[in-house]
């Protein structure tokens, strides 16, 4: 059948797509379905025709499938934080362990690959250690706020409607962090509607209040509320600082970020320590780590330790190893395996990460990592020793071409790639496969309730 924008079709749904969307096939013809779930049975109004694919919203669940659960979340199927909380558990990580499959048998070309299934996150709530919440001054409206006839869409502190970057979703209760950063979240919000200062409009670029990230310590328990504001004003911020530690004992760093900027990143141009310490700390296994407020640090930190027994198991050292990791962010690869290998290398970008990793080495009395600042692309080619091992740890778009082709020449023995994109993944894959062999896969769920996936990838010189 011929289909068309504004249509209103039944479907059955078939599989699910990486990024989340559920797929369903007409004559062939692929259209993706957002809401969904495989072996759902559904009513659903064409919004974009294309010439290989449509994308339908739902209205109506005809059948729904046996996956399907009720999201505990009052604001799940509206908020941008997690897309899959009426999926059950188990079935997330299937799709997820496909989604890795298909990238590398689709884009890399690898057949018949050991990806094992996916490791689940010890906790699927309560298991972010960072939240970054927007203000706005003008609030998205739910269903239950039309009911109870609210018209004025005001002053908003939580998260983004799904594929917006100027509707803020109001909430009370995100239940992806601790219980205790929904209290700080909505004294926080009390606060600023009270404050007389005005939230930042995400059209206009006018206003004070611009975001509120909070961290928090699964070690130790302690938490940092850090608050980007559009300018600084100390006789603003700092009875706010005050409220939080006195009410809260275990808040031990309240932070003020300043930022002019119009993007709608929650990094300040610089910053102020309102009360307590500029950073808090955590740890990963048997290694401590301090976390200043723009720092990076694995979001789940349990997840993290189960990441990187993983990376430890694919590296094989035996302590004689020299190890050169790149994209090593504030050093907790090399950190975490310093006591199997002979020598570690960092090489980050981000002066600020180095910074942050040389101290975590003091701070755990680390002696045999070092870390070098620079572009990975000019960087790695002034390394002299080559490596017995190379940990690859890179952002979401995956290696440069020219890391690729430097790390060819390099040779090492064994390289693990830590991949958060299996498509990005599966692209160098196919690009190393034909000087290294691709021995297995472990997939690694850090974030349920999302369609995102890391994986460690084991990769062996070939024999020529």
């Amino acid at each position: 059948m011929g289909i068309k924008k504004g249509d209103i079709i039944e479907l059955e749904i078939t599989g699910m797509a990486f990024g989340g969307k559920a797929i369903a096939k007409v004559d062939g013809f692929a259209v993706f379905v957002d809401k969904a779930v495989p072996l759902d049975r559904v009513r659903a109004r064409i919004v974009k025709k294309k010439k290989s694919f449509a994308e339908a919203a739902m209205v109506e669940i005809i059948e729904a499938s046996p996956y399907r659960i009720n999201p505990p979340c009052e604001y799940s199927g509206y908020c941008g934080g997690c897309k899959w909380q009426f999926i059950e558990y188990e079935r997330q990580l299937y799709y997820k362990q496909q989604h890795v499959k298909e990238a590398l048998e689709h884009i890399g070309f690898l057949k018949d690959i050991t990806i094992h299934p996916v490791i689940p996150s010890q906790s699927i709530f309560g298991y972010r250690n960072k939240m970054e919440f927007s203000c706005s001054d003008k609030k998205w409206l739910m269903p239950s706020d039309f009911t109870a006839g609210e018209k004025n869409a005001g002053f908003a502190l939580g998260l983004h409607v799904p594929g917006t970057f100027d509707k803020v979703l109001d909430i009370k209760a995100c239940l992806l962090q601790p219980e205790k950063g929904n209290l700080i979240l909505n004294d926080v919000k009390e606060f600023m509607q009270n404050s007389g200062a005005q939230p930042y409009g995400l059209r206009s670029h006018e206003g004070f209040w611009r975001f509120l990230m909070l961290r928090n310590s699964g070690a130790y328990g302690s938490w940092m509320v850090n608050i980007i504001t559009s300018a600084e004003d100390n006789k603003v911020v700092k009875p706010l600082s005050e409220m939080l530690v006195q009410k809260y004992s275990d808040i031990v760093s309240v932070i003020n970020n300043i930022t002019s900027s119009k993007a709608g990143v929650a990094v300040g141009e610089y910053e102020k320590v309102l009360a307590g310490s500029s950073y808090i700390k955590d740890k990963i296994g048997a290694f401590e780590f301090k976390i200043s407020a723009n720092s990076f640090f694995q979001t789940n930190t349990k997840g993290a330790q189960i990441l990187y027994n993983k990376v430890k198991e694919f590296a094989q050292l035996s302590g004689k190893e020299t190890v050169i990791d790149l994209y090593s962010g504030t050093g907790t690869i090399p950190i975490y395996l310093s006591a199997d290998a002979a020598e570690i290398t960092g090489i980050e970008i981000s002066e600020s990460a180095v910074s942050d990793a040389k101290n975590n080495c003091i701070i755990n009395g680390i002696s045999n990592c070092t870390f070098i600042t620079g572009d990975i692309k000019n960087s790695l080619s002034k390394i002299e020793n080559k490596p017995d091992v190379l940990i690859i740890d890179p952002p979401r778009v995956g290696m440069h071409k020219d890391v690729v082709k430097q790390v060819i020449d390099m040779a090492p023995e064994r390289i693990v790639y830590v991949s958060c994109n299996p498509a990005t993944l599966a692209r160098d894959l196919f690009i190393l496969k034909d000087y290294f062999d691709v021995i297995q896969v472990q997939p690694v769920d850090m974030f349920p309730h999302t369609f995102h996936i890391e994986s460690v990838t084991k990769l062996e010189k070939k024999r020529f």
